[in-house]
């Protein structure tokens, strides 16, 4: 799940530095001196490179949001799930075996050697408390 953001993240970074570089070089261009008659106004020239800054501006503003629009919709759809720490507690649950221990019946021994709860018909020897799995 994580490398999956952060594929998409990368992915949107390159698409957004590609624009921003392509919109550089457009700026560039605008920003150089054309072939112009000397009569012409230098404000009417710079009427229109101004309108395609605010629009490049505009764009960029627009692409921007766009993207962190994604990546919201992206965050909220996917499940952040710190796996180490549930992994840590999954090993830390079966470490505990928190299982209710029931109470030894009256036909019931614990074997000294395999520490196994066994019916007192397996055991082996009295005094040592073995069952017949451990005594031979």
């Amino acid at each position: 799940m994580a490398t999956e953001e952060l594929e998409l993240t990368q992915e949107i970074e390159e698409e957004s530095e590609d624009l921003e570089s392509e919109l550089e070089d457009d700026v560039e261009e605008a920003d150089e001196p054309e072939d112009a008659d000397a009569d012409a106004d230098p404000a009417a020239e710079a009427a229109p490179a101004e309108g395609e800054d605010d629009e490049t501006v505009e764009a960029l503003e627009e692409l921007e949001s766009e993207e962190l629009a994604l990546l919201d919709e992206e965050v909220n759809e996917a499940l952040l799930v710190d796996e180490v720490k549930e992994l840590k507690a999954i090993r830390r649950e079966e470490l505990t075996m928190d299982v209710d221990a029931q109470a030894q019946r009256s036909d019931e021994f614990v074997c000294q050697s395999c520490f196994m709860v066994k019916r007192t018909s397996q055991l082996a020897n009295r005094n040592k408390m073995l069952c017949t799995d451990c005594a031979y």
